[in-house]
């Protein structure tokens, strides 16, 4: 995600993650991403969702939420531990109708997912 981040600069970019350390909310921070520390829920999580113009998130609950909320969700899927939730060769997904899903094309290659992301970032919004 610091790479993505570090290579989009010009959105505004949230933090949905509950768990963050002092030590990851500093660098997220240096790169002008805002953290809020005070998500204590899924409700909480969800409410600020539903303010947001897509969620990007690796497989975690954070794109289950999203995606069950019906909200623009993208999700970075790696090539290690491929998961049946998300079947094979597709970039969508069957039960959370506004999921898009960005698959490692070889395993360990995020780069490629990166730069597709910047792609969409790009049609989506300028």
């Amino acid at each position: 995600m610091l790479e993505l981040i570090k290579k989009n600069p010009n959105y505004e970019w949230i933090n949905l993650q509950i768990d963050c350390t002092p030590d990851e909310s500093k660098i997220l921070s240096d790169l002008g991403v805002k953290c809020f520390s005070n998500l204590q829920s899924f409700n909480d999580t969800a409410a600020l969702m539903q303010n947001l113009d897509v969620v990007l998130s690796v497989d975690t609950a954070v794109a289950h939420l999203a995606g069950a909320l019906g909200r623009p969700t993208w999700v970075m899927l790696n090539q290690y531990a491929l998961d049946w939730r998300w079947l094979l060769n597709r970039d969508d997904s069957p039960w959370y109708p506004s999921a898009k899903l960005f698959r490692q094309p070889d395993r360990g290659d995020w780069n490629s997912v990166i730069d597709k992301i910047t792609q969409y970032l790009g049609w989506w919004k300028n």
